[in-house]
């Protein structure tokens, strides 16, 4: 079983920056696609950006160049730099874990980013 923590969340102002990190279980880590999910009140989960088990980046286009996803293998960790944040960003943020050969997922349990105008 994979277990999924991410933290790293709060309070900012607009402009401002957060970094989220999600720490995951299990030894399937590096061989996995890990993705930031996020989920504003009243809308549907959205993708934000992921990165596939060999370093490949991809972000949604309202994030590129103010958002930057990494991970670390050897701390089974993958970080969310996010940079000059809006109001719009306020959700709540979710790690998602798929292994590539068999594309079974996993979720964390989300936390909370809050953008002040």
């Amino acid at each position: 079983q994979v277990q999924l923590v991410e933290s790293g969340g709060g309070l900012v102002q607009a402009g401002g920056s957060l970094r989220l990190s999600c720490a995951a279980s299990g030894s399937i880590f590096r061989i996995s696609t890990i993705s930031w999910y996020r989920q504003a009140p009243g809308k549907q989960r959205e993708l934000v950006a992921t990165i596939s088990s060999g370093g490949r980046a991809n972000y949604e286009d309202s994030v590129k160049g103010r958002f930057t996803i990494s991970r670390d293998n050897a701390k089974n960790t993958v970080y969310l730099e996010m940079n000059s944040l809006k109001p719009e960003d306020t959700a709540v943020y979710y790690c998602n874990l798929k292994i590539e050969y068999n594309r079974r997922e996993y979720w964390g349990q989300g936390t909370q980013v809050t953008v002040s105008s």
